[in-house]
């Protein structure tokens, strides 16, 4: 009996440092690097339409930080970057993009990069040396007469929802004091049944 206890315990021991062994040299494996995913957009591409530091892509493919991403005619990419944000590539772009779990940079050579989303703003360093900021919505430009960042609807145009609203309170406001006189339809007649 007591043959048999020792033999399960060694065995239990030898099984042990076995998984503890597996496990840390598939961690160990692992090299750090952020990795994110393309996919093709447009109508109408071919295989060769999008690639990736000079290799065709198509949907799905694998892509890892510092990478140059260049579409043709037609085509369009979107960068899924994990928890760091998503962008789009518009046609005839080159886009070297950099990358790590919170944030996104990279070097626009050619074409557009919108930033679709992103937990912090997307330096985006353009053709002619400018370095913009881009928020979810913006867009960057390459071409050096237009290197500039078109932004979307973002916290800064506060000033025009508070004219609205501010239009819209006025409004109320006037309608309420005009000696309660409403007119709505002209002179209708409303019958009510009796009991």
């Amino acid at each position: 009996m007591n043959s048999k206890l020792l033999f399960h315990k060694a065995l239990t021991m030898c099984l042990l440092v076995a998984i503890s062994a597996t496990c840390s040299m598939v961690a160990l494996a692992s090299d750090g690097r952020a990795a994110g995913e393309i996919v093709v957009t447009g109508s109408g591409y071919d295989t060769s339409a999008v690639t990736v530091n000079g290799e065709a892509v198509r949907n799905s493919r694998t892509i890892f930080s510092s990478s140059t991403v260049a579409t043709h005619e037609g085509a369009g990419a979107i960068l899924n970057l994990g928890k760091a944000g998503r962008v789009q590539l518009g046609p005839n772009t080159t886009f070297a993009v950099t990358f790590d779990n919170s944030a996104i940079s990279g070097s626009l050579w050619s074409g557009d990069v919108k930033v679709l989303n992103a937990e912090k703003p997307v330096s985006v360093t353009t053709a002619t040396g400018d370095v913009v900021k881009l928020n979810a919505g913006d867009t960057a430009n390459a071409d050096p007469k237009t290197a500039t960042a078109t932004h979307g609807a973002s916290h800064h145009d506060w000033w025009a929802f508070a004219l609205i609203f501010g239009g819209a309170v006025a409004g109320i406001i006037w309608a309420t004091q005009t000696n309660n006189e409403n007119h709505f339809g002209g002179g209708t007649v409303v019958v009510s049944g009796t009991r």
